[in-house]
């Protein structure tokens, strides 16, 4: 609550919630010498819901590290993932990583909130499911 003279006010609460997701990408390049970003196929960016230019976090399955970077497109259908100037020393081509990005809601906007989640095979290309992730299959409304 938030004091504003003699009257309280609910603060707006903002919940950082998953946007989208490209889950188990391989790295297939690293490029030390590049000014930074990831590349990225532009038609998994666009199913993951991610923009040019726009913060993500990558997430290696391989060794555990964490770090951010920006987005920027690859050729489309390309199958192309690869990291670039500092993020470079992160990874290795064929490691597997998982690339988020983030938005901020309300409460409100949160309860119905659905990420844009892409699986991904060996190549990059995009791998049908063949059962609902579990979150997702045991999907309940929030309550307060």
């Amino acid at each position: 609550m938030v004091l504003v003279g003699k009257r309280q006010r609910r603060a707006k609460l903002q919940l950082r919630m998953l946007k989208g997701k490209i889950h188990r990408a391989r790295v297939t390049g690293a490029d030390l010498n590049y000014e930074g970003s990831i590349e990225i196929d532009s038609s998994l960016m666009e199913a993951a819901g991610i923009l040019p230019f726009e913060k993500v976090d990558i997430w290696s399955i391989s060794t555990g590290d964490r770090f951010s970077t920006y987005a920027l497109p690859a050729e489309r259908r390309s199958g192309v993932i690869a990291l670039n100037g500092a993020a470079a020393r992160k990874v290795q081509p064929g490691d597997e990583i998982i690339i988020t990005a983030f938005v901020s809601l309300n409460e409100k906007e949160a309860e119905h909130w659905n990420p844009k989640i892409v699986f991904v095979d060996e190549k990059n290309r995009f791998k049908p499911l063949t059962h609902a992730p579990r979150v997702l299959a045991n999907r309940r409304k929030l309550t307060p």
